[in-house]
């Protein structure tokens, strides 16, 4: 438990650097990580994240890893891998190729418009345990249509998973008020205020 515990405050103090060195507050809530989280990636540093998360949840059934095309796929696959499950993403424009889609709406806060998101049924099935990893938890929203989509497949929804939480924005009371599942951030900021990245202060700081 021990070294599980040096190990993990390890990865989330890679991580924290990588966010101060690399990462840019650009103002409104936004922070910008495209160099190695969402754009680039640092796939070493993803690999150790998705270990961490996947830690998080070891002692749940899960089958598959969900989340939304094209940011959270990295993340996702590092979990997934750990795992040795499937993951799933949501698209956020309908192929042609895809029949009887499950789909949602989602506001996004970067791209100032509803997103839309489609799964193809066939991967989300009722026997389902499903967990949602994403890049950034900040509002919910997003996570919460994926959650929806969830949902309406009939498959079964056992956690909720981010790089990076902004706490500030509220979004971790809001999924826990919608889904009532463990819900975890691998790195926490508490505030951006004046371009300044402040962390939850924890056992790791």
């Amino acid at each position: 438990m021990e070294s599980r515990a040096r190990e993990n405050c390890y990865t989330e103090r890679l991580l924290r650097k990588a966010i101060l060195e690399k990462g840019t507050v650009l103002g409104g809530g936004i922070l910008k990580v495209d160099s190695f989280l969402n754009h680039q990636v640092d796939a070493a540093l993803i690999d150790l994240v998705g270990k961490h998360i996947a830690k998080e949840f070891s002692s749940m059934q899960v089958d598959k890893v969900f989340t939304a095309e094209s940011s959270g796929i990295a993340p996702a696959l590092a979990v997934a891998r750990q795992i040795r499950v499937p993951m799933v993403f949501a698209r956020k424009k309908r192929p042609i190729t895809m029949s009887e889609p499950v789909s949602e709406s989602a506001p996004s806060h970067t791209k100032g418009g509803t997103v839309n998101l489609y799964v193809s049924a066939e991967f989300l099935e009722p026997s389902d345990n499903i967990l949602i990893v994403d890049d950034f938890l900040a509002s919910g929203l997003t996570i919460a249509a994926l959650g929806r989509i969830i949902a309406k497949s009939g498959a079964n929804l056992v956690g909720i998973a981010a790089v990076i939480e902004k706490s500030f924005e509220g979004g971790r009371d809001y999924l826990l008020e919608k889904f009532d599942v463990p819900v975890f951030g691998a790195a926490r900021i508490v505030s951006l205020e004046s371009g300044r990245i402040v962390f939850e202060d924890n056992s790791c700081s």
